[in-house]
């Protein structure tokens, strides 16, 4: 009889563990695609705010100017950051680049180097139409001689991110139905192993929410640290790839990491909540003959 119980437990612990990695794998490869998704969209915004232009300015524009310019640019919502490079920086930068004394090389020809400002755009600036407009009202400042940038670079660039955010999307919508799915079916499974448990309960004259009530609070500590589980792993991962790849550190966000973790610890919870309940309804209402289907 001993022998029989400490097998039975054994039993049921092996179960729970099942479950519960099961729980916790299912929430990992979410909270990694949820985390891909927000360290894209981080990144994309990255790129995007390192694109811009340079202003060439005129030859004989004064300096102070130049600066008063700059300042009137910095006050546009469209502007991110602008530098203001002298024609002494750009020969400085010339003679870096090349390796050679430019004034020694020029002799006595002017200078042909222009000062300029190069300036950058917040993210959602970054594309050919904004660009347009933003290009005719610096132009239409009289020290301005010319502007540069790459157009073709914008138009490619927003494409490839448009086509990668369409991806995600689509393969975010089929991982949240396979995670709904699965975490379902693995309650549902628990749940099964238990029904005789639960026909026991309602012939001694036990109510239903005083069945459910022990369940759903079973499997949403288990829904918890399934979640809790997922997360440290996903912890380790995320600092893994932030050693391997520096550049993920400069777009880390910690409000919205903690939102991804909080989702994580939410969705957990509630699906197996939602699951246990819906199953255990299924088999409070089984005929006896379905218990044994």
């Amino acid at each position: 009889m001993y022998s029989e119980n400490k097998t039975t437990r054994r039993r049921l612990a092996g179960s729970y563990l099942i479950s519960l990695m099961s729980i916790m794998l299912v929430l990992l490869v979410l909270g990694m695609f949820a985390s891909l998704l927000f360290y894209a969209n981080e990144l994309s915004d990255y790129i995007r705010e390192n694109i811009g232009f340079e202003i060439v300015i005129k030859k004989g524009v004064k300096e102070s100017e130049i600066l008063k310019f700059q300042q009137k640019l910095d006050k546009y919502d469209f502007i991110k950051s602008s530098e203001y490079i002298s024609q002494e920086d750009a020969t400085q930068q010339l003679e870096e680049d090349l390796g050679i004394d430019i004034k020694e090389w020029l002799g006595s020809v002017d200078n042909p180097l222009l000062p300029s400002i190069d300036v950058r755009f917040v993210a959602s600036y970054a594309n050919a139409d904004s660009i347009a407009v933003i290009e005719k009202i610096v132009t239409d400042n009289n020290i301005v001689k010319d502007v540069i940038y790459q157009k073709n670079l914008t138009n490619v660039l927003n494409n490839n991110i448009r086509r990668i955010g369409i991806v995600l999307f689509v393969v975010g919508m089929v991982l949240f139905i396979m995670a709904v799915t699965l975490i379902s079916h693995t309650v549902r499974l628990s749940v099964y192993a238990k029904r005789f448990l639960v026909r026991s309960m309602q012939l001694v004259g036990a109510t239903e929410n005083f069945i459910l009530k022990p369940f759903m609070r079973f499997f949403m500590i288990q829904g918890f640290l399934g979640a809790l589980l997922a997360l440290i792993v996903l912890t380790f991962m995320i600092i893994g790839l932030q050693r391997s790849i520096p550049e993920l550190s400069m777009v880390s966000n910690f409000g919205a990491v903690a939102m991804i973790y909080a989702a994580v610890l939410l969705f957990g919870m509630l699906m197996t909540i939602m699951a246990s309940y819906f199953s255990m309804r299924k088999y409070l209402n089984a005929d006896v003959d379905n218990l044994y289907a």
